[in-house]
């Protein structure tokens, strides 16, 4: 092959043949095949000279630069020192001291248990159960002064009764006194009486027993108030039986046997 003067390959086809080859089959079927052999190799050589290199990476990895206070080392490690706690804030919650735990009495354990110094009547009453007030003179002397009021029932025997034996010091009336209605107050002495005219003698024994269970609370009342406005107190009962039955369970009580009849 050779190339001509436009720059293109020359065809073996096209040149002459020596003489050598003349007369040995060398004809157009051959040149031609041989002229697709020349144009493949040429394409095959520009599509390699045409392809570019390739890329290189760096698969190495890349390690960040150091920054002081960070990274190693780690806690626990050698080397590794504590970090200094930071300053707690200067400000502090003051709570009044409560005797109650209540939503910040963890801020105050203390003060939850200790007494309050000068605590006021309102907040005394709130934090505790005060007894009650004493009784005073003038409150004693208002409440135990005898203030006569009518008989509670219709039962005319047994207000007789109380109106005659003590004597009663208002007859046909009953008495209040510390807020307690007495059957009758004697004459001419500080003494209150209850009038019982039970006929105990035909309660059977059941009944009495329940007669005096129900009764000795409501003596017992009667005699503590009596007792407390300065008054002496008596309980006036119609048969022995019934006095008996009464000093069996309770023998502090001052019974008289009036025999008043029903």
């Amino acid at each position: 092959m050779r190339a001509d003067t436009r720059g293109e390959l020359a065809s073996p086809c096209h040149a002459p043949l020596p003489s050598s080859l003349k007369g040995r089959g060398m004809n157009f079927r051959t040149c031609s095949a041989l002229r697709q052999a020349v144009a493949v190799a040429v394409v095959v050589a520009g599509c390699a000279t045409s392809q570019e290199a390739p890329e290189t990476y760096a698969w190495a990895p890349v390690r960040p630069p150091p920054v002081p206070g960070t990274g190693l080392p780690t806690p626990g490690q050698p080397g590794w020192v504590r970090p200094k706690p930071l300053p707690r804030s200067p400000h502090k919650r003051v709570l009044p001291p409560t005797r109650e735990p209540g939503l910040w009495a963890g801020d105050a354990p203390r003060a939850s248990q200790e007494p309050e110094a000068d605590p006021t009547p309102e907040g005394s009453k709130a934090n505790r159960r005060d007894p009650p007030a004493p009784v005073t003179a003038e409150r004693r002397r208002s409440e135990c002064e005898p203030i006569p009021v009518p008989h509670a029932g219709e039962d005319d025997p047994h207000n007789e009764c109380a109106d005659k034996f003590p004597p009663n010091r208002y007859p046909g009336m009953d008495v209040r006194v510390g807020g307690v209605r007495f059957d009758a107050l004697q004459v001419g002495v500080r003494v209150l009486w209850e009038i019982k005219t039970h006929r105990f003698d035909t309660y059977n024994a059941f009944i009495r027993r329940m007669t005096i269970l129900e009764e000795l609370p409501l003596l017992k009342e009667e005699r503590d108030i009596a007792e407390a406005c300065g008054y002496g107190f008596v309980v006036g009962v119609s048969t022995q039986a019934h006095k008996a039955a009464l000093i069996d369970l309770e023998p502090t009580l001052n019974i008289v046997v009036t025999g008043c009849k029903r």
